[in-house]
């Protein structure tokens, strides 16, 4: 099965794992969700992710974080840019998520990267996702 947008795919399959309270989401792995699995893990929304190698594309595992209660890390994940409509933003016109409770994950030509660090190199692109 062909996906129209992995980046819609990897939010929606995070979203669902956790309002089921499940302790480790599967999406079918690329280089993009990789990288934006090492922003999640930085940025301490996620525990930790995986690669695992399945003789096709591979499965990208994502281990999800609960705080007390069993009260997810994650309160939100929007999609920004679609195939249908891109959104570009300057460097200097990135906006903060939640006045910097949460982040924009951008595609730069430096890379995938957070809001923070777009702004500090100066850099925009495309913002990819807003998670808080």
């Amino acid at each position: 099965m062909t996906l129209s947008d992995p980046i819609s795919d990897m939010l929606t399959r995070i979203r669902n794992a956790v309002k089921a309270k499940f302790n480790s989401a599967d999406i079918p792995g690329s280089k993009l969700n990789v990288e934006m699995a090492k922003i999640l893990k930085d940025e301490g929304f996620i525990r930790n992710y995986k690669f695992l190698k399945d003789g096709k594309q591979g499965i990208l595992r994502i281990y999800l974080k609960y705080g007390p209660g069993q009260t997810s890390v994650i309160y939100g994940l929007k999609r920004i840019s679609k195939p249908s409509r891109r959104v570009y933003v300057k460097g200097k016109d990135i906006k903060p998520v939640l006045d910097g409770m949460g982040i924009s994950i951008l595609s730069t030509s430096k890379g995938i990267m957070t809001d923070k660090k777009a702004r500090k190199e100066n850099v925009g692109g495309e913002i990819l996702c807003n998670i808080w």
